[in-house]
This record gives structure tokens, sequence and C-alpha cells, in this order.
């Protein structure tokens, strides 16, 4: 794929997309490629997460460990967190089929920050609404619990 293929990828992702076209193009051009066949783990729960990956082509099962789990296909960013902060993955993810992914590393995203501060506080407040949101959805799952 071209550097054009993966902006135009990136910006399918609605987190990335916040970023804006010279952001997008500076994290396609500084992450790399990687390649899975099926059953080849992508990451294991409690590894340390020190990147978030955008799937390119196939899917991936993404399972935690309480056994929840999600199927994650073309477009979708898996480990969205471990871009921003250090953690422990708090789920694994395996290959259904042949795949790709672009791994964009947390050092990487950090420095596309650092050097477009608007895009920073676009993503920051994105990511307090949805903090918010969770938030009330919390207190609403509380609230018919004890009702």
């Amino acid at each position: 794929m071209s550097i054009d293929d993966d902006v135009a990828l990136l910006e399918r992702v609605p987190t990335l997309r916040l970023l804006g076209d010279a952001s997008l193009r500076m994290l396609a051009i500084g992450s790399e490629q990687r390649n899975f066949v099926r059953g080849d783990i992508l990451f294991n729960l409690g590894d340390d997460a020190d990147a978030g990956f955008v799937v390119q082509r196939g899917a991936f099962r993404v399972e935690d460990g309480a056994g929840a789990e999600m199927i994650a296909g073309p477009g979708a960013l898996i480990g969205e967190l471990a871009l921003v902060v250090p953690m422990k993955r708090p789920s694994s993810a395996v290959a259904l089929e042949h795949a790709s992914v672009i791994r964009v590393a947390r050092s990487l995203f950090q420095r596309v920050l650092e050097s477009d501060p608007a895009a920073a506080v676009r993503l920051r407040d994105e990511f307090a609404v949805r903090s918010s949101q969770l938030a009330s959805d919390i207190l609403m799952a509380g609230a018919k619990l004890t009702s």
C-alpha cells in the first residue's frame, strides 16, 4: 500500500480523523505495516501496550479476560488507549485470516500531537466527551440495577 492509501485508511478511523491531513500523513509515514496469517497473535492479554493497530485487511478477534469478544475488521483501531497512556493490554487479539495492520507507536503518536497542538486539543476534547458519556452510562446502569 502507498502512503496515500495508508492516509485514506487512517482517515476512516474516527479518533484519528480528528488529527487532520498533515498529522495523518506523518502517522502514515512513520508507522509500520505488519502481516499475519490465520492464528497469528497480534498481542496477548497483559502484554505491555506501546502502540495501536489499524486493521488494513482481514480481521482479528479481540477478547478480554472475561470472555467478551469483538471482531475488528478493516478500518478498526485496536488498542486506542495505548496511543496515549502506558498500560498493559486488557485483551488479546488473534488473526482470523490473512490480515495486515498499520502499527502506530505511542512515541510516534505523541510526536505528532506535539507538532500539532490544535489536533491534540481536538483529541483531548473527544476523549473528554467519551469519558463523560461513559460516566453517564455507568450511572444509568447503576440506577437500573438498584430499582
